[in-house]
């Protein structure tokens, strides 16, 4: 029997989370940056795909505990990193490794304060690490 696909709509319906109206500003921010961006669940979470490759996943905790963060990566398996260079234009980005990063909200306040810079460093991020390039 096939497995069900969840969709990011069923999934953002279904949830309960104290910053899901941020959650939701969020997607429609990173879907509203490139019109090639598509989305799926993908470790529990929202994930965005360009070229079919993931390159910003959502790290919601669970009820109860604080913010949320943007996951800034190159797809699900390491790639070599030695000739990959960022720079971030948003100051926005605290690096896990050079090429994965973590952008964290606090609050959907702090969220709509940064959505400008946000948007300067998701394009970036996604002209930088076209797979399609």
């Amino acid at each position: 029997m096939a497995k069900a696909t969840v969709t990011v709509d069923s999934f953002l319906a279904n949830l309960d989370h104290p910053l899901k109206e941020g959650i939701v500003t969020l997607r429609k921010t990173i879907l509203g940056v490139n019109s090639e961006v598509t989305e799926q669940i993908k470790w529990n979470a929202p994930s965005f795909c360009l070229g079919g490759d993931d390159r910003i996943t959502f790290r919601i905790p669970p009820k109860g505990k604080t913010g949320i963060q943007l996951i800034f990566h190159r797809g699900a398996k390491s790639k070599a990193s030695a000739d990959f260079k960022f720079t971030d234009p948003s100051g926005l980005v605290e690096w896990a490794a050079s090429d994965r990063g973590v952008v964290t909200f606090a609050n959907a306040a702090e969220i709509e304060a940064k959505k400008g810079k946000l948007v300067a460093l998701i394009k970036a991020w996604l002209e930088a690490t076209d797979p399609r390039k």
